[in-house]
């Protein structure tokens, strides 16, 4: 759904000590657009760095990979 909405499967990004943590990331890519700041501050949308699920704090490093997700359901 994320990747439909915002029509990019993959960017990379260029790592910089402002990128301190996810939420810093996400403000960045926020500042893409409307869309990009609605989709990626929705209160459902899950983030994960090197496919571990973490919260909005976790700091992240250079060559991390960041991939944000909607909920998953399942059982």
């Amino acid at each position: 759904m994320i990747r439909e909405t915002l029509d990019t499967e993959s960017l990379q990004i260029d790592w910089a000590p402002s990128l301190a943590d996810v939420e810093s990331l996400k403000s960045v890519l926020s500042s893409r657009g409307a869309t990009w700041a609605d989709t990626l501050n929705e209160t459902s949308v899950i983030a994960a760095v090197n496919q571990q699920v973490v919260s909005a704090d976790h700091p992240l490093a250079d060559g991390d990979e960041v991939a944000f997700f909607p909920p998953m359901t399942g059982g």
